[in-house]
């Protein structure tokens, strides 16, 4: 819908300013007041009004088309019947469909923009009505205006999440407005004593107007506002990664997981003292398909004089997407990245670092689903060891930081039965997400900052794509699930998360993004599936911060009392005054216990004692 641009009378397409043109006005004051208390609900309340901006817009649209077909115009006939039909049939689908309609509530009202905008375009180029002169400053503002709209329309399409958001509020304020003006009205049509004659007759238009200089200020402001939204789409988008023709598949997969299906040369930066190779591999996701998969190699300069042992480090969060790949990234494969890389390079270890499934290659990304993230991570080291001139050992250690110490505790557990060609001598979890389901409690319990709202959603969209049972439309609210799913597009180190956090904010200050119980259901029993639980053959070494902000240090705690409650070999550190990414910086009082009990393993000392 949109602002009225003032031609001689209202625009065709915004029908109330034409249905109230000749109210009386005790009717004027009853319709203003009832508008502007839509409009503070649309304001105050966007989500929980949606449904009814829904029916707003459905009718609105069908009374403009009913309208564009009855009346007398200055366009063309057949310009008048197309826009006619394009109106009542969206607002028949509206109508019709309004719970499905207000998932593509955001592309409806982009479209209603960009018909808007079309149309006023061509009532800006056509020069007379009949009879009656059009002001300049009338036709710049409708030209401009429908270019606004257009404009506004292609960014609407381009950001869905916030659409909906965005033009609720807009379409409020507007709507707030509208109704002043028609209480205002009437309000001073029963003040006007009838011996001061009609409207017509006090007031006196001069060459230039206030009128006509506030159209031109509106014109300006409307030119500022549609090009920097144009700059900061390209801005948004340019900072987006682009994922190379590397990462495509052949049609049909080698046969096998852990196959090479090709390496090159890691465009990124470089650490000291090793090479570095991307790879394209073949693994399985968590129901046993054969899918591709992605990944890092950093191979020390030194030539080896035995196999070279392997560290397996699984990464954490960096989104859900394909391009949230960190094979795509230009320090991936750096010390801040990697923990203790400078070291593992020092010690001749090959560090294996995969991206995942659907992180760079094409596919659904394991996000915190155990068994699709083992497989990626086992296979990298599989596809590793093909590589030529290199002496890889058998022998691996697992780290992982966040949802890469989920990743490395299911990788340790899996190994085994999965590839039983592997020596897993121990594994380092740093800040795991160790128990999904503990983390939707906290979620469900008031623990939620927007970093867990953003997280909920890059767990729901591959949750519901990877299980069945679990659908979407059981976990969010109607009117924000265009949001959800387009959180699920975004990658943290993208400008374009700006989008997710003001969109979830949106969301938080009006009501909970998610409705029920995230830790039941279908999404709870899969949640709890997929915790790192059991026994593991191998030492564990835990380590955390009570200062993390993601992971609450209490979940850590009971973490390891399970593990212990097992019969595990646990070691752990408990930091006080360490984050959640400060466990695995640089300046990370872990790293050089890290390293040493790494290297002890790989020199097959006895480990220390479990503190269990």
């Amino acid at each position: 819908m949109g602002p009225v641009v003032a031609t001689g009378k209202a625009r065709r397409w915004s029908v109330l300013p034409r249905l109230l043109a000749q109210a009386p006005p005790r009717l004027l004051i009853v319709v203003g007041i009832a508008i502007a208390v839509l409009g503070v609900l649309i304001v105050a309340r966007p989500l929980t009004s949606l449904l009814l901006l829904g029916v707003y817009v459905g009718v609105s649209a069908i009374v403009s088309g009913v309208l564009e077909l009855v009346s007398a115009h200055r366009s063309p006939d057949w310009w008048t019947r197309l826009f006619g039909i394009a109106w009542i049939a969206l607002g028949l689908v509206v109508l019709i469909w309004i719970g499905a309609s207000l998932n593509l509530l955001p592309s409806i009202l982009a479209i209603l923009l960009l018909l808007g905008g079309v149309d006023s375009l061509a009532e800006a180029v056509v020069r007379r009505r009949r009879g009656e002169r059009v002001r300049a400053s009338s036709r710049v503002l409708a030209a401009v205006w429908g270019g606004a709209q257009v404009g506004l329309g292609v960014l609407s399409l381009t950001w869905p999440d916030v659409t909906v958001l965005a033009v609720a509020v807009v379409f409020g304020v507007r709507t707030l407005l509208f109704g002043v003006v028609q209480l205002a009205r009437g309000v001073t049509a029963l003040a006007r004593r009838p011996d001061r004659g009609g409207p017509a007759s006090w007031i006196r238009r001069p060459h230039v107007t206030l009128l006509d200089a506030g159209r031109y200020a509106l014109a300006v402001l409307l030119v500022v506002v549609t090009v920097a939204g144009g700059f900061l789409n390209v801005w948004l988008q340019d900072g987006a990664p682009v994922v190379d023709a590397f990462y495509d598949p052949p049609a049909v997969l080698p046969s096998g997981h852990g196959q090479l299906i090709r390496a090159d040369d890691y465009v990124g930066t470089l650490p000291p003292g090793a090479a570095v190779k991307r790879i394209l591999y073949t693994t399985t996701d968590a129901h046993g398909v054969p899918v591709a998969a992605s990944g890092l190699v950093i191979i020390p300069d030194a030539t080896p004089f035995a196999p070279m042992p392997i560290v397996l480090w699984n990464h954490g969060t960096t989104g859900v997407a394909r391009g949230c790949a960190p094979s795509l990234r230009d320090a991936s494969a750096t010390r801040w990245a990697i923990p203790a890389l400078d070291s593992a390079i020092a010690h001749g270890w090959i560090v294996v670092a995969p991206d995942y499934a659907g992180q760079g290659a094409p596919g659904v990304f394991p996000y915190l689903i155990g068994r699709g993230e083992a497989h990626s991570a086992l296979d990298a080291v599989l596809a590793a060891q093909r590589l030529p001139h290199v002496w890889p050992s058998d022998e691996v250690v697992v780290w992982g930081h966040s949802q890469g110490g989920h990743a490395a505790l299911w990788a340790a557990q899996t190994a085994r039965t999965y590839s039983p060609g592997l020596r897993i001598l121990g594994t380092a979890a740093l800040a795991p997400a160790a128990e999904p389901q503990a983390l939707a409690r906290d979620l469900a319990a008031g623990y939620a900052s927007v970093q867990l709202t953003v997280l909920t959603a890059w767990v729901l969209v591959p949750y519901s794509e990877t299980y069945p049972d679990v659908r979407i439309v059981d976990y969010v609210s109607p009117g924000a699930r265009a949001i959800v799913r387009e959180m699920a597009q975004r990658c943290p180190t993208e400008p374009g998360v700006i989008v997710s956090v003001v969109a979830a904010l949106g969301v938080a200050e009006d009501r909970p993004l998610y409705i029920g119980d995230l830790t039941a259901g279908a999404l709870g029993r899969r949640l709890g599936e997929n915790g790192a639980r059991g026994a593991w053959s191998t030492p564990l070494l835990i380590a955390w911060g009570q200062r993390d902000q993601v992971i609450p240090s209490s979940q850590q705690v009971a973490f390891v009392k399970r593990l212990c409650k097992a019969g595990n070999s646990v070691q752990w550190i408990d930091y006080s005054t360490v984050g959640h990414q400060d466990i695995l910086q640089p300046a990370s009082p872990l790293l050089p216990k890290l390293v040493d009990w790494t290297a002890g393993l790989f020199a097959h000392r006895t480990p220390p004692r479990s503190q269990c």
